[in-house]
This record gives structure tokens, C-alpha cells and sequence, in this order.
């Protein structure tokens, strides 16, 4: 079976940041990687080639495949800043409603100014996740 081509790297977390060419962009990045870390306690990691994570968790499928994966993350994509919380935002109905301008996907949150959301919403969503999956192992299938 094939390894993830998305794993944990020793690239600098800055380094990446600094590579980001649109200026807003870049700024958005390192403030969003601060306010993660901020929420997390845990040291930024360069998964990948574009996806700063932070802590980890397990996932395992019944097909056997199993792999690691940022227990939160965002990668500063040319579109939005694209937030990875898992498991979802079935739970975060009230959180969403004051976030402010945002679109969603299974498990992602993109954004496209951060300052055009409410920061304390997005540290509970921030929190929320990282607590549900930090350090666990998911298993998915039967």
C-alpha cells in the first residue's frame, strides 16, 4: 500500500510562510498560525508541502489503510485560507453563525480575509477540534 503523499516534514513553518506571495495572504498565514498555536499549545509542523498542522492524530480504515494527519491545520491556498478541522461542523451551528463570512466543506473552513471573522469564534472552532482529536486514533468502516 502506498504511504500518504501528505506527512509530517522538518521544512521551517516560517520558512513556507515567507514564500506565500501575496502580501495579505501572508500576513493572514502567520496570524492565523499564531492564533492556533496560541489555542493548541502545540509547535507548528509543515505537512506536506503547503499544510502547517498542529498536534496529530491516527486514522485507520477498515481497508487497512491507516496514516497521521494534523489534529488542526491550514494551508494559505490563492483562493481562501483553508482551515482543516475535523470532525466537522455538524456541532457548530451558533459558532458559525458568528463567524462571519466563511463557506465549508467536510471538514474544511475557508476563509477569505481573516479579519473579516470573528477571532474568538474561530479559536472555539480551533479549540473544539483540536480537543476532539488530538492524540486519538479514528477508525472509520466496518
Amino acid at each position: 500500500m502506498a504511504e500518504p503523499k501528505t506527512q509530517r516534514t522538518a521544512a521551517s513553518v516560517p520558512g513556507f510562510l515567507a514564500t506565500v506571495t501575496d502580501a495579505r495572504r501572508r500576513e493572514d498565514a502567520e496570524n492565523a498560525c499564531a492564533l492556533m498555536a496560541d489555542v493548541t499549545g502545540a509547535e507548528p509542523v509543515l505537512w506536506g508541502t503547503s499544510i502547517v498542522g498542529f498536534g496529530a492524530y491516527r486514522y485507520e480504515y477498515a481497508s487497512g489503510r491507516s496514516g497521521d494527519w494534523p489534529a488542526v491545520g491550514f494551508a494559505p491556498r490563492r483562493a481562501a485560507l483553508t482551515f482543516y478541522l475535523m470532525p466537522g461542523f455538524a456541532d457548530y451551528d451558533e459558532i458559525l453563525a458568528r463567524l462571519g463570512p466563511h463557506s465549508l466543506g467536510k471538514s474544511c473552513l475557508y476563509v477569505k480575509r481573516l479579519a473579516d471573522v470573528d477571532g474568538e469564534a474561530l479559536r472555539e472552532l480551533v479549540a473544539g477540534a483540536f480537543t476532539y482529536v488530538n492524540g486519538r486514533t479514528l477508525t472509520s468502516g466496518a
